[in-house]
C-alpha cells in the first residue's frame, strides 16, 4: 500500500512547515489526485487516519479533488478528456494518446490554527 508511505511523507512535510511556521494544528489539507494516477482516494484517507493519529494532523479534514485524465491524440492533434489510458481518442478514434494531465499528486493548500 503504497498511500501509506505517501501519507508519511505528508505527514514529514507538513511537520517540517510546523517547525518553521509554528501553528499547533492542521484543521484541513487538500490535495489533488488525478484520476489516471495509480492512488486510490479512499485507501489514502485510510491510510492518513491511521499517520495522523495522536499527532497535531489527528483531527484534520483531509479533501481531495480528483481532476479527469487528459491527453493529446498523436493522430488527429485534439486535446482530450479520458477516464483510462487504454480509451481511444474520442474525437477520431485513434489509439495513440499521449497523457497530459490527471495522472498525478498535488499538495494544493492546508488550513492551520
Amino acid at each position: 500500500m503504497h498511500e501509506l508511505t505517501i501519507c508519511e511523507a505528508l505527514l514529514e512535510r507538513i511537520a517540517s512547515e510546523r517547525d518553521t511556521r509554528h501553528f499547533a494544528r492542521v484543521q484541513r489539507i487538500r490535495l489533488e489526485i488525478g484520476r489516471l494516477s495509480c492512488l486510490d482516494p479512499d485507501t489514502l484517507r485510510y491510510a492518513f487516519g491511521i499517520i495522523s493519529r495522536e499527532t497535531f494532523l489527528e483531527h484534520a479534514v483531509l479533501d481531495i479533488d480528483q481532476p479527469p485524465g487528459r491527453a493529446v491524440c498523436l493522430d488527429c492533434g485534439a486535446e482530450v478528456e479520458i477516464t483510462s489510458r487504454q480509451d481511444d481518442c474520442p474525437a477520431c478514434k485513434g489509439g495513440r494518446l499521449k497523457t497530459v494531465g490527471g495522472d498525478g499528486m498535488r499538495f494544493v493548500e492546508m488550513e492551520v490554527v
